[in-house]
């Protein structure tokens, strides 16, 4: 699988992003990419506005998810980013959305909400409260995480065992003492332990860090953004994936039964 990792910093304005994110897929789909992973929260941000993201926030059959859609017709590729979505109590949901072919091919309502180093945003958004599902692109299975989830290796190992070949991160991590380190360590582990391929995007610009990256099943980085807007490719190999298995075969070895999401 060819995968690309569309790194930018999210505007304020859902138009200026909609051709961001549209150029993004047109440039992938150019070269040859099977999956394209854009950061999180792409319809709109302002660091100065955090109430944007509920002000700014559409549903999945609203122009800025419309036009998208339409970018995405007649052709493989298969686009991945996460979107606020209106939602109960004057609240949204974070929502994973997978396109291809102009259609929504799957869904993921983030699970663990980051109220972490001194932010809250579960006073905007409203977890959800299901696994999220895998997505086959090119004969290889994908599995669906958004940004603090990857805190949590209990969804990463579920997902694995799911049959998951792939984790896919979209992200929007912030900057701050250690964040950086934690990024790489995070993502690393959590290909590593579960010895399939981590490709984690993070948006850009003057709060987030960047710095998106494709972790291999034994926890090598093979490709990484800058901090600064970027398209970058790496190649997924099953092969690597059951080599890995081979030598290290922690997933048959594992003790411990399959995580199950427990309710709020």
């Amino acid at each position: 699988m060819k995968v690309a990792m569309g790194q930018f910093a999210v505007s304020r304005e859902w138009q200026e992003n909609t051709a961001i994110c549209r150029g993004l897929m047109q440039d992938a789909l150019a070269a040859g990419a099977d999956l394209l992973v854009l950061p999180e929260g792409v319809l709109a941000r302002d660091i100065a506005d955090p109430d944007l993201v509920l002000k700014a926030a559409q549903p999945l059959d609203g122009p800025f998810v419309s036009q998208l859609l339409e970018t995405s017709k007649g052709n493989a590729l298969t686009t991945m980013m996460s979107v606020h979505v209106p939602a109960q109590d004057n609240k949204a949901h974070n929502v994973l959305i997978a396109l291809r072919n102009g259609e929504i091919i799957a869904q993921y309502v983030k699970l663990h909400l980051y109220d972490a180093f001194a932010m809250q945003e579960s006073q905007r958004v409203n977890p959800g409260d299901a696994v999220p599902p895998l997505v086959e692109v090119a004969g290889m299975k994908v599995g669906l995480m958004t940004c603090y989830d990857v805190r949590f290796p209990e969804l990463a190992r579920r997902l694995v065992l799911d049959g998951a070949d792939v984790l896919v991160l979209p992200s929007a991590w912030v900057k701050g003492p250690l964040k950086e380190m934690h990024w790489e360590l995070l993502t690393s582990a959590r290909a590593l332990e579960n010895t399939c391929y981590m490709v984690a995007v993070g948006e850009c610009g003057p709060r987030n860090i960047g710095n998106s990256l494709v972790v291999d099943p034994l926890g090598v980085v093979i490709a990484k953004a800058p901090e600064c807007a970027a398209l970058v490719f790496a190649e997924l190999d099953p092969a690597r994936i059951a080599y890995a298995r081979s030598v290290l075969p922690v997933l048959e070895n594992r003790r411990f039964a399959r995580p199950e999401l427990q309710s709020l």
